[in-house]
């Protein structure tokens, strides 16, 4: 039960630092479990962000189950989830209450705008990251790049770009096995 409410805590607090989406907490997600507590590795989180950007739902609850499910079964994902949904609900359900009267407020607006750019530079750091464990050779970089070209410049769905990203990195790796294969029988 210890660490059940452990992860709920940690993804409380990811929950509640977590402004403008999943990758946002990814740094947070990297420094709280893949440093100081080596729950999971960089790579497994990334793969948490791939699935969770090919299911239904919001990445950053998506990540949280898989990553409590990894650590503790299935009432670990039900504890991660609600420890990262618990302050939106509270924070959502607090503003609903007093959003008219601070609708058209300077100061509250200048916070939002001051929030805004911080997420943008926590966004920028967390791609940057991605590229740095994303990207390992060649295959990688042109899979990336075609990804980026396929949704910003041609606007496909990143569902499908995910997907044909997937079974190309599958079936490279069938290619590039067959072909160490070959080499060793020789």
């Amino acid at each position: 039960m210890k660490e059940l409410l452990t992860l709920f805590g940690l993804f409380f607090k990811i929950g509640i630092m977590t402004f403008g989406g999943g990758y946002a907490m990814l740094p947070m997600l990297e420094r709280e479990l893949v440093t100081k507590r080596n729950y999971v590795t960089m790579e497994e989180i990334m793969d948490y962000f791939a699935v969770g950007q090919c299911t239904p739902g919001i990445i950053a609850v998506n990540t949280a189950t898989f990553i409590g499910f990894k650590r503790k079964g299935i009432l670990g994902g039900i504890f991660a989830t609600l420890g990262v949904v618990t302050p939106s609900v509270i924070i959502i359900t607090a503003l609903a209450s007093v959003l008219k009267l601070i609708a058209g407020n300077e100061i509250a607006e200048s916070a939002f705008r001051g929030i805004s750019v911080a997420v943008c530079a926590l966004v920028i750091q967390a791609i940057l990251k991605l590229i740095k464990t994303g990207i390992k050779d060649a295959l990688t970089f042109g899979i990336a790049l075609a990804a980026f070209i396929a949704m910003f410049l041609l606007d496909a769905s990143p569902i499908i770009v995910t997907l044909i990203s997937a079974v190309i990195g599958v079936v490279a790796k069938r290619i590039l096995d067959k072909a160490t294969a070959k080499k060793g029988v020789k």
